[in-house]
């Protein structure tokens, strides 16, 4: 497993990434409603934080975002 930095990422590659990471099966934000932008925003809050990281699995070819 690979981190990737966020913005070594074209802002289309970035935003794909991002979104099929909330919009997985089982992700959970809460007791409230959000819009996809909303999830989206949130998350890229976190990679800009540092408290969340882009990881790439070379032997799979699947990307993930986890809490760090």
């Amino acid at each position: 497993m690979v981190t990737i930095p966020f913005n070594a990422l074209s802002a289309d590659a970035l935003r794909g990434v991002i979104e099929s990471f909330v919009l997985r099966e089982g992700t959970d934000y809460g007791p409230g409603e959000f819009s996809l932008d909303d999830k989206c925003a949130a998350v890229l809050g976190q990679l800009r934080a540092g408290t969340a990281e882009i990881w790439f699995d070379a032997a799979t070819g699947s990307v993930d975002i986890r809490v760090v």
